[in-house]
């Protein structure tokens, strides 16, 4: 499966998750994501959109809003998304889902509570913290891009 990753504000390329993607065999596209410039952050994800073609997009946080502005027809997988933060007016589709921890202290759960009620997404709640990179949460994100493709 061809993944296009967006990191989170803090993170980067080669993050946990991406990692743990590649090591699972599939071919993720992950570009870099400049934390104080958003409207590059949106044009990288829609030119990787157009180049790599990918069955699906994993946005964590940050990189979720990004997803979301990106507007692409492209399944999503949104990984604590800090969408209400960095992109309110954005709305996804219910072929969307949400992988979230109830005890993510960074973006509330609640957040992606709302996205279930106002887009019928799918909500996951795994995980330990808003990092997401315990073994749960990530075997949870897999299994949300293996669902959504």
């Amino acid at each position: 499966m061809k993944i296009l990753f967006l990191h989170g504000l803090e993170s980067s390329p080669n993050s946990s998750k991406a990692t743990f993607l590649r090591e699972r065999g599939h071919d993720v596209i992950a570009p870099s994501l400049d934390p104080n410039d958003w409207e590059q952050s949106v044009l990288a994800a829609r030119q990787a959109l157009v180049t790599h073609q990918p069955d699906v997009v994993v946005g964590s946080s940050r990189g979720g809003a990004v997803a979301m502005a990106a507007r692409t027809k492209v399944p999503l997988v949104l990984v604590a998304p800090a969408w209400v933060k960095y992109a309110p007016w954005a709305t996804v589709t219910s072929r969307t889902t949400v992988v979230h921890s109830i005890d993510d202290t960074v973006i509330p759960f609640e957040h992606s509570e709302k996205m279930k009620r106002v887009f019928g997404v799918k909500l996951v709640e795994a995980g330990m913290s808003h990092r997401m990179s315990d073994f749960d949460a990530m075997a949870a994100i897999l299994t949300a891009c293996e669902e959504v493709v």
